[in-house]
């Protein structure tokens, strides 16, 4: 029961998060569409301080947009302020954070394979540490020298987050790594704002209410701001991959996930920046190619090797030459089956003891294991062992109140009808979640091959 509540929690915190998100980058694209679409107003509006103005026509209805250098000649009654916006898509993202990797650390945030955490509390500990305390460096130099020069400022911090992609895949399961960094980027976006722009906004606002001129101190906060809006406007795609990562394990489920993770920061940052140039009306379409390239050089990377499926009836074959040819098996064919049996055989026993990585790739080779009737019933203690406790009608694994995607794997029959998504969670590593069951290497191979000739 605790289980199901807590997935109709989870789900209405994800649809906020969602409808948050949406509003929060759709007015931050629009905001920087808008700033680099002004153009130079006419000479009366200029004399009112007017630094650019935008005529736009939509919903039936002309728009006639202005934006003064600093302060308008009176104060408007009603002024909007764009910040819930930010607050609620980063409160609704720690929610689901704590809700979905903090309450469930063993199956979701922990991989003893990496870093053997004593306990969930340990490991939440970490999490919170690795995520506010990327935020404080990242607070340090925003406000150094350092901060007011914007080439060395987005050098620096992509230098810090390559660091923190690679730390992250030190530290928790695949999936919850790629969700950290997303969360580094929505706390450092949310964080420029509350601690950023919103402060620079309400000194310029206090001084036009007071009738006074913004002096340097308003006018070093609006630089600060600036260089913090752009910050966020360059994390925006970056941040929204790493949303939806989670529904794509062959891109957090790599050998080099942390690699990866980069690589699709930089394409994405840099189709941002084409958008940017477009928006000053200066077209550069190798801000799109460049891109596109490096997207086809990544899918090349990271092509899974092909897999080579067993033969449909292997126990009918192994027993064919028995029942037709009288000649006895050569001591070289007796060897080669005794081998396959005795591996297999010793695939369930040895699962106890093994401590092989649980990063099995999508880009490592499966190799094809000759099956026979005894291999077979090895496959499925391994199946028992390490799917079927989350994968059964009544699952005994904790915080499992039902099999997930009710996907349910018992036998082989239940292995031939969900064959496909076996292959595909099995062989890039998205199944287990963060490999709660340990399945080695060696095992995941026996599984894939052994369902590609189901």
């Amino acid at each position: 029961m605790g289980a199901y509540l807590l997935d109709w929690v989870a789900l209405f915190f994800r649809w906020f998060h969602v409808i948050a998100g949406i509003a929060w980058i759709g007015a931050s694209f629009y905001f920087v569409w808008l700033d680099l679409s002004l153009r130079k107003p006419p000479q009366w509006k200029a004399d009112k301080g007017i630094s650019g103005d935008l005529w736009a026509v939509h919903g039936g209805g002309f728009y006639e947009i202005a934006k003064y250098k600093l302060e308008p000649e009176e104060m408007p009654k009603t002024l909007h302020w764009f910040k819930w916006e930010a607050y609620t898509t980063w409160l609704t993202g720690m929610a689901m954070l704590a809700i979905v990797y903090y309450v469930n650390a063993t199956a979701y945030l922990i991989d003893p394979s990496k870093v053997a955490f004593g306990s969930s509390i340990g490991a939440i500990s970490t999490s919170l540490l690795f995520l506010f305390g990327s935020y404080f460096i990242y607070e340090v130099i925003v406000r150094s020298h350092l901060g007011k020069n914007s080439f060395i400022f987005s050098t620096i911090i992509f230098i810090l987050l390559v660091i923190a992609c690679w730390g992250s895949y030190q530290l928790f399961s695949d999936r919850a790594s790629f969700i950290h960094i997303g969360a580094i980027l929505g706390t450092v976006m949310a964080g420029n704002v509350f601690f950023g722009i919103m402060p620079a906004q309400r000194a310029l606002v206090d001084c036009v209410r007071r009738g006074e001129k913004p002096g340097k101190e308003v006018a070093d906060l609006a630089l600060q701001a600036k260089n913090r809006s752009l910050m966020n406007n360059y994390f925006t795609l970056p941040l929204i991959f790493t949303m939806i990562s989670n529904h794509y394990p062959m891109m957090y489920s790599h050998a080099h996930g942390w690699l990866v993770l980069v690589y699709v920061g930089i394409i994405t940052a840099i189709v941002r920046h084409y958008f940017n140039q477009k928006h000053l009306d200066n077209h550069k379409p190798r801000y799109l190619v460049i891109p596109a390239v490096l997207t086809v050089l990544l899918i090349i990377w990271m092509r899974p090797e092909p897999i080579e499926p067993l033969p449909a009836s292997n126990t009918q074959a192994a027993a064919a030459p028995a029942a037709n040819d009288s000649t006895p098996p050569t001591a070289g064919n007796d060897l080669a089956i005794n081998a396959v049996n005795s591996d297999a055989s010793s695939a369930a026993s040895s699962n106890a003891s093994s401590n092989a990585s649980s990063d099995v790739k999508s880009n490592e080779n499966v190799t094809a294991i000759p099956m026979t009737a005894s291999a077979d019933d090895a496959i499925m203690n391994v199946v028992h062992t390490r799917c079927s406790t989350c994968h059964a009608a009544q699952p005994t694994q904790q915080g499992f109140a039902a099999p997930p995607a009710g996907i349910i794997i018992q036998t082989p029959s239940d292995m031939k009808i969900h064959k496909d998504k076996i292959i595909t969670a099995v062989q890039t590593g998205y199944m287990p979640l963060g490999n709660l069951t340990q399945l080695t290497d060696a095992e995941r191979q026996q599984i894939v091959a052994y369902t590609s000739g189901l």
